[in-house]
Parts: C-alpha cells; sequence; structure tokens
C-alpha cells in the first residue's frame, strides 16, 4: 500500500532523502535513496531527484518498498595459494583475515571485497551455481580469521557429491590451535551441542538447554608449552561436523579458549607474568586455528587424497616470541 506523508512548513529547504529517512523507521538513507532511483517516491505526483529541495506543504507518496540489485560475486584479482586442482574441484590454503564469500546483508556498491570467491572467480571464470551467486563453488566454510585448507567445487556435479560427503562425515577435518591454559589430559572428545547465543547473535554456545545441533571434536595434545606469558597448550583437532565456530565454542567449553579469540574470551593483549618482564605483552591479530589437514576420496574417481598446509608464517612468529627465553 502507498504511503503518503505531508511536508511541514518547519522543514522547507532540507533534502527529500534527508527528511524522508526521518519520516520512515528502520529504513537507512542508502534504502530510500535507492526508493527515489526505483521511482518509487513522488513529490505532488512527480519524480524527483534524491537532492531535491523541500518548500513545505508537498504531499510525498512512497509506492512501495526498496527492491535492491541481486546481489553477484565479481571477480577480483588476489593472489591464491593452490595445493590442488584438476577438472573437478581445488583446494585452497586460504589466509586468514579473507572472508570465504560476502555476507547477505551486503549493499551492491560494498560487496565485501577481498573474499575467496572474488578471488576464485577471477582464477578460473567458471565454479559451481549450486550454492548461489554469493558463494559460486563454496561447499564449506572457514571463519574469516581462520587460516587453511577450503575445497572448491568447480562444476555442480562435484559440488552435490562433496556435500553428501561432508553431510554423511567422510571429509576428515583436523586443525591446529594452540589454547590458553594446560589441557589436564593428553586427548579427549567433546560432544557438546552447539546452539546461537540468545543475547549475542554473533556468538555461538554450548550452554542452551535444548535447540542445538550435534557437534563432535576430537583433540590430541602435541605440546605443552611453560613460558613466561603463562601456560598454553599446542592441540590438533579433528572435528566430526562442521557447526559454525565449532572449535572455538568448544575449546572455550572447557576451558581453554582459542588464543587471539576474543569473541570467546581469550584475552586481546596477554603479558607476561614473570618479574622483570611486567612491561611486555604479546598480542595476535586472529585467532591461532589452521585448518592443517583434509582427507578424502575424490568424488568422481574416488581416488584417496591428503593435503595439508603448514602454519602460516604470522603463527610460527607468535610461537617463537612465546617460548623465546
Amino acid at each position: 500500500m502507498p504511503q503518503t506523508y505531508t511536508v511541514q512548513s518547519e522543514a522547507a529547504g532540507q533534502r527529500l532523502d534527508a527528511w524522508l529517512t526521518a519520516q520512515l523507521e528502520s529504513v537507512s538513507r542508502s534504502r530510500v535513496q535507492m526508493l527515489l532511483s526505483q521511482n518509487k517516491v513522488l513529490v505532488d505526483g512527480k519524480e524527483v531527484r534524491s537532492s531535491h529541495k523541500l518548500r513545505g506543504g508537498e504531499t510525498i507518496e512512497v509506492l512501495g518498498d526498496p527492491s535492491p540489485p541481486p546481489l553477484r560475486a565479481m571477480a577480483e584479482e588476489i593472489p591464491l595459494e593452490i595445493v590442488y586442482e584438476d577438472e573437478d574441484l581445488s583446494v585452497v590454503n586460504k589466509p586468514a583475515g579473507m572472508m570465504v564469500h560476502a555476507g547477505s546483508g551486503a549493499t551492491d556498491d560494498a560487496r565485501n571485497r577481498g573474499t575467496l570467491v572474488n578471488a576464485l572467480l577471477h582464477h578460473y571464470h567458471q565454479l559451481s551455481s549450486a550454492g548461489g551467486e554469493l558463494r559460486p563453488g563454496i561447499v564449506h566454510r572457514l571463519d574469516k580469521q581462520t587460516s587453511g585448507l577450503i575445497i572448491v567445487a568447480r562444476n555442480d556435479a562435484t559440488h552435490l557429491k562433496l556435500a553428501e560427503m561432508f553431510s554423511r562425515r567422510q571429509v576428515r577435518k583436523t586443525y591446529i590451535a594452540l589454547v590458553h591454559g594446560n589441557l589436564k589430559q593428553d586427548s579427549g572428545t567433546i560432544t557438546a551441542a552447539i546452539s546461537r547465543d540468545a543475547l549475542r547473535r554473533t556468538r555461538m554456545t554450548t550452554r542452551r538447554a535444548s535447540g542445538g545441533r550435534a557437534a563432535i571434536s576430537h583433540y590430541e595434545v602435541v605440546q605443552r608449552i611453560e613460558s613466561r606469558f603463562g601456560r598454553f597448550t599446542l592441540v590438533r583437532v579433528r572435528i566430526e561436523t562442521g557447526r559454525t565456530h565449532q572449535i572455538r565454542v568448544h575449546m572455550a567449553s572447557i576451558g581453554h579458549p582459542v588464543v587471539g579469540d576474543t569473541l570467546y574470551g581469550a584475552p586481546g593483549r596477554i603479558a607476561a607474568q614473570a618479574k622483570g618482564h611486567n612491561a611486555e605483552c604479546l598480542s595476535l591479530e586472529r585467532n591461532f586455528l589452521h585448518a592443517a589437514e583434509l582427507a578424502f576420496a575424490h568424488p568422481r574417481t574416488a581416488k584417496p587424497l591428503e593435503l595439508s598446509a603448514p602454519l602460516p608464517r604470522e603463527l610460527q612468529e607468535f610461537m617463537e616470541k612465546l617460548q623465546r627465553e
């Protein structure tokens, strides 16, 4: 239904887009400008520009809702570290800080440039379409601040087969993580269900009584570290499921958050605890979480694939600083 407004005299001299933004609740100025560009706003029955100056007394008609153009991922020339590729699939070592794909809330003029999908489209030109126009080729994800191996489908048949393999837990995914504290057991399994935090929607949690999704993480201690910055444990974690933030949530749930993961309780700065080092601090601008290994049968040939990626330089350097006497 069209909405009709009358401009009060005190609004004389205001830009139409600014005035209309103030009238429409929960509608941003960019969306108002979209309404105007789509000729869905009339001033005294006439189409006008966003910058139209009001004089007071006009009748404003809003004829509908703004309809953003459908988002499509755009090719962008960004270097890729390709660990494996053939005509069906590719495995890429994603750096920390790179999003896998643009968010669904991105606008046409802010597409979250610099994503893995942008880089893949430039390199391959053609990827599977089964994941939608914003996520071509993407079968599974890694968090923005997590580095490591990710599988990309280059055609729809491969995409569907890989999705089935992930669903059946036929892809073995192993991560390396550095966590705060000294894990008591050399190995263990965490099976706490994961759901979205009811209060902080950017977080996941294991604390809700119901509604969570099953999640299984197996960890194994690689190294225990006693340092002037405190105790830490380097672990290998194999996940059977792929829930959002799974390893980060699971490790935090047992009191050992991933280093650098301030969303789940890790400190942003780690202060030295030994005498004489009081002013010394360490910080990590990403999570110390790396998808180090992938093992699966090729979806078309059934050939076993076992792929790995070493810790990136910034994580190696952090370990050296942590253990430096």
